[in-house]
């Protein structure tokens, strides 16, 4: 009699809580970041400063982390990733509750660049954290449960906060955000194991310096990519509440529900790179960029059509929604087990420049053509990100990670 033939492998069950135990936390986090946003003239009568050094709040926040979040990174690569997620978040909640308490401006800036300062060593931890606990077959599903966290700030977070705010006072908001953070930090503490990111080599096995790690090449390729696909869609984010009422046709009091709906339509976006992604990664991260630049110029050639320009802006929304997700797989693709948390912060470093450059550039076009020729730039911008992903492809699979046994010192 033949011998039973082994049955095939299968994939383990996606340990959903614990992913979606990250995803809270990187709610948590980016709600922090953006809080201000929705308290500009509240924050300004309380410390007795204009709307724009207010709104400096959230710059000065985005540059400490493009600046400090690689060096950050490196000077604690040594350290358990479990235990740097409950610092970071504990951080986040002693800043928002400074914040709350803060006499004056400065007091209160000073909070925000602590903030930023956790916040690009978090996205450094969090981000990988979720490669640690899936197999690689799993990784889209995986990146896409937890960066959907970020979405629902955007879409629940801020605008929560803004009510609170409104209704209680700014300084309630942040309160109440500190309480929020405090929770994550216990359910992580609860919920996530501890993660080997630095693998033991086995005797006699090489090992390499972390910067000769060859999927750096790779890293630093998918962070160009991020870099100029955030800045193409930011040109035109940034502003989009402008275009939409002087441009779409869009009231002012029907902004905010726009709004609404774009956010959970990006929501939609990083269910379907969760969906596709692991199957077909570069065809979905094509598809989105690509797609987004050929309804952004839709978009401009839809002016005058309120019900056509709210469905392009919509399925726009979808499209680039898939984007950040697959930006966050391709990365953790790219690197090796001990480069990922490096690779993490190079990514959140180059969304960060992205953010900025994208609202330089859509501002510039504003000042400029005007309002109505920032989806075309945003347009070019974005294409040509989704041509540099198609045309460096080849490179980026030729600096994969090493084999298994190949130990990368860091």
């Amino acid at each position: 009699m033949a011998p039973p033939r082994p049955s095939p492998a299968v994939n383990p069950p996606l340990p959903t809580f614990r992913l979606l135990v990250l995803a809270g936390a990187i709610f948590a986090s980016v709600s922090s970041e953006f809080l201000p946003t929705g308290l500009l003239p509240e924050i300004a009568d309380g410390v007795g400063v204009r709307e724009s050094r207010v709104g400096l709040l959230v710059s000065v926040f985005a540059a400490t982390v493009a600046l400090t979040s690689i060096p950050v990174t490196l000077a604690t690569q040594r350290f358990d990733r479990k235990r740097l997620l409950v610092v970071t978040l504990s951080v986040f909640a002693v800043t928002n509750v400074l914040a709350a308490v803060a006499p004056t401006y400065e007091a209160l800036l000073a909070s925000r660049v602590v903030g930023g300062l956790a916040h690009g060593l978090f996205w450094s931890v969090a981000g990988p954290y979720a490669t640690f606990l899936v197999p690689g077959t799993q990784l889209a599903r995986a990146i896409a449960i937890t960066s959907g966290g970020g979405s629902l700030a955007f879409i629940l977070g801020v605008p929560f906060t803004a009510a609170l705010g409104h209704a209680f006072g700014w300084r309630a908001a942040f309160g109440v955000m500190a309480l929020l953070v405090v929770v994550f930090v216990v359910l992580v503490v609860v919920a996530l194991p501890s993660v080997e990111h630095r693998p033991r080599a086995s005797a006699g096995t090489p090992t390499t310096p972390l910067h000769r790690d060859r999927s750096l090449v790779g890293v630093g390729i998918v962070a160009v990519s991020a870099v100029v696909l955030c800045t193409g869609h930011n040109a035109f984010s940034t502003y989009i509440a402008p275009w939409t009422i002087d441009v779409g046709g869009v009231t002012p009091d029907g902004l905010s529900l726009v709004l609404l709906a774009l956010g959970i339509a990006g929501l939609v976006g990083a269910v379907l790179a969760g969906a596709l992604g692991d199957r077909r990664p570069r065809l979905v991260l094509a598809a989105g960029g690509g797609g987004g630049a050929v309804l952004l110029v839709a978009l401009a050639t839809s002016v005058g059509t309120l019900p056509l320009v709210l469905a392009v802006l919509v399925v726009y929304s979808v499209a680039f929604g898939v984007i950040p997700p697959m930006i966050h797989t391709r990365n953790m693709q790219a690197a090796s087990v001990p480069a990922r948390s490096l690779a993490g912060s190079v990514v959140t470093t180059a969304f960060n420049i992205g953010i900025g450059a994208g609202a330089l550039l859509g501002g510039v076009v504003l000042d400029g053509p005007g309002v109505e020729a920032i989806p075309w730039v945003a347009a070019a911008v974005l294409g040509a990100g989704t041509l540099f992903v198609v045309a460096t492809d080849r490179t980026r699979l030729r600096h994969r990670p090493l084999e298994l046994g190949v130990r990368v010192r860091s």
